[in-house]
């Protein structure tokens, strides 16, 4: 099972106690699953879709828990779409199928079609039933990626309006959710990784949670170590690298004017650094008597790299 898969196994287990979250749980995935079709008498009845077993579950008990509503049966009908069956509940007669539209607070017009987002809804006043909300939008037409390979969550709406409804929601809780135009839906995602932990956490997926921080955690430390050790080997590199150049002057130097014609201060550096070319400058400063710093060895060295560029030019200019 995905990663996704797995958050929303949690949180369709999850139900809330009080009524006025159940209720905006469910305005949530009737707006997202939900729409008004006749029967056979010319009644309104309406008709849950989704292609989550799950997740039509979650409703039936949404439906029971706040309605007392017996009446909500599986249809088997051989609905198909894409990856696979549509599962599609019914509350059949349009006395329950109003008494429901008109308590989660979703726009519809009789006696068929769409339910939508009402945008005038006090449904989500409250923090807890925003939580609520944004869970079974979730639920609905969410996704999460595998935190292995990157974060990335994300909601799609059929419009606008629904999207903007959402998002307002979630930013309430201080997380920075952006919203894209992809092809003709709109697509609410979030993609810090820190700020989806926290999306999780007002879900009330409080394992995927853990889960999630536990590789958070796994990978900052790998990257740490990553660029501990790429820095170790940049600077021994830089080492490496200096070290030659300085061993090149020094030879150039014995060559053209010899290291006895030096200082005694560089003469000594000069022929340290040829003995130990690996060493570092602060090992050579404690090799030299008396011992010297970092920082006048590094002088030093300068020193006759200097001089080894004012002799290569008089060899260039003869």
């Amino acid at each position: 099972m995905s990663f996704s898969g797995m958050v929303k196994k949690e949180l369709s287990g999850y139900t809330e106690r009080a009524r006025h979250c159940c209720l905006a749980e469910l305005s949530a995935l009737i707006c997202a699953c939900g729409s008004l079709e006749q029967d056979q008498n010319g009644d309104s009845e309406l008709l849950i879709r989704t292609e989550n077993e799950a997740i039509l579950r979650k409703c039936f008990t949404l439906l029971k828990k706040t309605f007392n509503i017996k009446a909500v049966v599986l249809d088997e009908r051989d609905i198909y779409t894409r990856r696979g069956k549509a599962y599609t509940g019914r509350i059949p007669g349009p006395e329950e199928t109003i008494r429901v539209l008109e308590a989660v607070k979703v726009a519809y017009e009789l006696p068929a079609g769409p339910v939508g987002f009402d945008r005038s809804s006090l449904i989500t006043q409250r923090d807890c039933c925003r939580r609520a909300y944004i869970r079974g939008a979730f639920l609905a037409s969410g996704s999460i990626s595998d935190p292995e390979k990157g974060y990335h969550f994300e909601i799609v709406f059929p419009d606008e309006v629904r999207a903007q409804g959402v998002q307002a929601m979630i930013r309430s809780f201080g997380i920075d959710a952006r919203i894209v135009l992809r092809k003709k839906t709109f697509v609410l995602y979030v993609k810090e990784g820190s700020q989806i932990v926290d999306l999780l956490g007002l879900m009330g997926a409080d394992t995927a949670l853990f889960d999630l921080e536990n590789i958070r955690i796994l990978k900052e430390m790998r990257n740490s170590v990553n660029r501990k050790v790429n820095c170790e080997a940049a600077n021994i590199n830089k080492t490496v690298s200096a070290a030659v150049k300085q061993i090149d002057d020094i030879r150039l130097i014995e060559k053209l004017k010899g290291l006895d014609s030096l200082s005694e201060g560089l003469t000594q550096v000069a022929r340290l650094r040829l003995q130990y070319p690996d060493a570092t400058l602060k090992e050579l400063g404690c090799m030299l008597d008396p011992q010297v710093g970092k920082s006048g060895v590094n002088h030093r060295l300068r020193r006759l790299g200097e001089l080894a560029d004012e002799l290569r030019e008089k060899e260039e200019e003869q």
